[in-house]
């Protein structure tokens, strides 16, 4: 797996960001203020521009978010090395399984591509089910409020990357086919780097970002680019050019 193969993974989580918001929004925005309080009406930046006094505390507010980021993707990439190494123990060299695999896989990023766009709910089924894992992860979060240090939060940040959520369920899919856990570690970190600008943002600016990235013209566009690589990748499969979707952009070496 080269850089270049990575960034479709990257763009799919850029896109999908505008779930993030509605999932991660509460608890980043959160971290704005130091706790459990809600994000502030004003960027916390104009704030702090403001009376410079509060630079300090800016300072903090942007190294709690970072912290939390940093945890939160550093889990989506050890689920992203669970995934690819049942490739790599074997359990999915079978050509019949590696077929229903990239079909599925692509299958889940058009259900995303609609989610995003409001047009089909599916992966909100997909997501209860979910908490039936996030209702024995939640306690461990009660000891971590509030997230006043960069060290708690990124251990809640750590919790929270295994939330039930469809958008991350499709990015493990195409994780686990990729033969092995460094390989499906690496797509993940490009996924969840893709996430990172807009949770970045939420953090720092506050309620004003997350209600521009929730505004139907953002969602349906997103959505229509998650769409796209689905549709691609389905097309290439059903052709036999190639089984992933990866390769959308002719940059990686599958058969």
């Amino acid at each position: 797996m080269n850089a270049l193969s990575l960034v479709p993974m990257f763009l799919v989580g850029l896109a999908g960001s505008v779930h993030c918001i509605g999932m991660c929004g509460g608890i980043v925005g959160a971290l704005s203020l130091g706790g459990g309080a809600p994000a502030p009406t004003r960027p916390v930046i104009a704030i702090a521009v403001a009376r410079p006094a509060l630079q300090t505390t800016l300072q903090t507010n942007v190294l709690r978010v970072l912290a939390y980021n940093g945890g939160r993707i550093v889990s989506y990439m050890l689920a992203g090395a669970l995934a690819g190494s049942l490739a790599g123990a074997g359990m999915l060299h079978l050509a019949s399984l590696q077929v229903a695999g990239y079909w599925l896989a692509n299958l889940m990023l058009v259900a995303l591509g609609l989610y995003l766009m409001d047009a089909w709910r599916g992966l909100a089924h997909l997501e209860a089910a979910g908490n039936v894992v996030w209702r024995r992860v939640r306690p461990l979060l009660k000891p971590l409020m509030p997230m006043d240090t960069p060290l708690k939060a990124l251990a809640v940040g750590g919790l929270w990357g295994w939330v039930p959520c469809g958008m991350v369920y499709s990015a493990l899919l195409t994780a686990m086919m990729q033969g092995s856990a460094l390989n499906g570690a690496a797509t993940m970190a490009a996924f969840g780097l893709g996430t990172l600008p807009t949770l970045l943002g939420m953090g720092l600016l506050g309620t004003r970002l997350r209600t521009q990235m929730q505004r139907r013209p953002v969602r349906i566009a997103s959505g229509l680019l998650v769409l796209g690589f689905g549709l691609l990748g389905l097309l290439r499969a059903a052709n036999g050019v190639s089984l992933g979707w990866l390769d959308a952009l002719c940059v990686t070496g599958h058969p």
